[in-house]
């Protein structure tokens, strides 16, 4: 785990189901992890346990015995938990996690695919509709739905207005390495390309 910018922690782990390494955070001055998979010991003070979309439960439910903190996740997504699975839900565009965090809707294709403005760390956290593995792109098509070329406008229009309307420096995203200090740039260029 190392800091990539004030306040943000990052770490990488195999995700079990993919064999790729994905990314989750520590915000330590929030108490705040995001999307945590293989949780480091070095991990303390942990208010909520934040899932920007519904399938990122990774290691939530361990770290939320173990900090004794609630998984936060997109009221959208709440049909993929079980009843073994407390969690809290967040609305889109509706401040959470004492006012620190917004949550938007990337794409309606991806009912509960988020984007979370973080303004106290000026960080995006972005799910799954864009990846940085080499660079800043779309998941393949075949993870998408029938017309994904429809998606990706849908996805590039939002992440453009993201982009315009949000305050933010450091992209964080859940399936590849975070951009510190330049992400908004990057995800304006990808949005205009």
């Amino acid at each position: 785990m190392h800091e990539i910018a004030p306040g943000i922690r990052h770490w990488t782990a195999p995700h079990p189901n993919i064999g790729t390494e994905v990314s989750s955070y520590w915000l330590p001055g929030l108490r705040v992890l995001l999307d945590p998979l293989a949780v480091p010991e070095e991990v303390d003070g942990v208010d909520a346990i934040v899932l920007s979309n519904r399938h990122h439960k990774r290691d939530a439910f361990e770290a939320a015995e173990r900090f004794d903190a609630p998984v936060r996740v997109p009221r959208v997504g709440l049909h993929e938990f079980g009843d073994d699975e407390p969690v809290e839900p967040y609305d889109f565009e509706e401040p959470f996690a004492d006012g620190a965090i917004t949550a938007y809707q990337v794409t309606e294709y991806w009912p509960d695919d988020g984007a979370l403005h973080i303004p106290s760390v000026s960080a995006l956290a972005i799910a799954d509709t864009v990846v940085n593995y080499g660079g800043i792109r779309f998941v393949p098509d075949h993870l998408m739905g029938d017309d994904p070329e429809a998606e990706k406008r849908d996805m590039k229009q939002t992440l453009a207005r993201l982009a315009e309307e949000l305050e933010f420096e450091h992209l964080l995203l859940a399936h590849g390495a975070p951009v510190p200090a330049e992400g908004r740039e990057r995800l304006r260029e990808f949005a205009a390309g």
